[in-house]
């Protein structure tokens, strides 16, 4: 079993642009680092969407999806609110009665919460950290692996505990110039396992050398 935590940032280091809202949550052109992934079939087909490309990004992609025994995520990438959740109008998250996950997720909060099941994905709300979100999320995923879909704070959580195994980091060819970004000082030791290089994205998997 092995922890990643994977993302994609611009070439300058966001993860999303200046300016997020709720209704804009990866700021300005935020989205647009993700049009590598919104073409391959398999991030549509778990969308409810149909065609895609195939070849090696989008098995790039099956394979993250396949390994994934547990998502870890932060309240932002869940929601994008922070305060009580009786005051968050997305309380039930971004991705309607059917997201794309079909495996337990545990997303780090500073506010309690009765799980919530909502297709064939199981949410439930940790408070104690990112530290008992991931041996929670070891301890559902079986002889799968735990995936940190992000944001970014809570990668770097995971990062700096020791929790990480792998990153993978998917680099889209744009600048944003401001934003989120993805690493703030951190320090690990990192060496290349994979790269690969799309037409519209640079796909590096490193491992963690503590």
């Amino acid at each position: 079993m092995s922890t990643w935590f994977e993302i994609t940032q611009s070439l300058d280091g966001f993860v999303a642009g200046p300016d997020p809202s709720l209704e804009d949550p990866l700021g300005k052109r935020g989205e647009d680092l993700h049009e590598w992934a919104f073409a391959l079939a398999s991030w549509r087909e778990p969308h409810g969407r149909d065609g895609g490309e195939a070849g090696p990004e989008n098995d790039l992609m099956q394979e993250s999806r396949s390994r994934a025994g547990a998502v870890v995520m932060g309240r932002s990438m869940f929601s994008g609110g922070s305060g009580p959740w009786e005051d968050d109008p997305r309380a039930s998250g971004w991705w309607g009665d059917e997201p794309p996950f079909g495996v337990p997720v545990f997303v780090v909060t500073h506010h309690e919460r009765e799980p919530l099941v909502l297709g064939a994905t199981r949410f439930e709300f940790v408070t104690g950290g990112v530290e008992e979100a991931v041996e929670r999320a070891v301890a559902a995923a079986g002889d799968r692996d735990v995936s940190i879909a992000g944001g970014a704070s809570v990668g770097r959580q995971a990062l700096a505990a020791g929790l990480v195994d792998e990153l993978l980091i998917h680099t889209a060819p744009m600048l944003l110039g401001g934003g989120t970004r993805l690493f703030d000082g951190e320090v690990a030791g990192l060496e290349i396992a994979e790269a690969l290089a799309g037409p519209r994205a640079t796909h590096v998997r490193y491992r963690v050398t503590r």
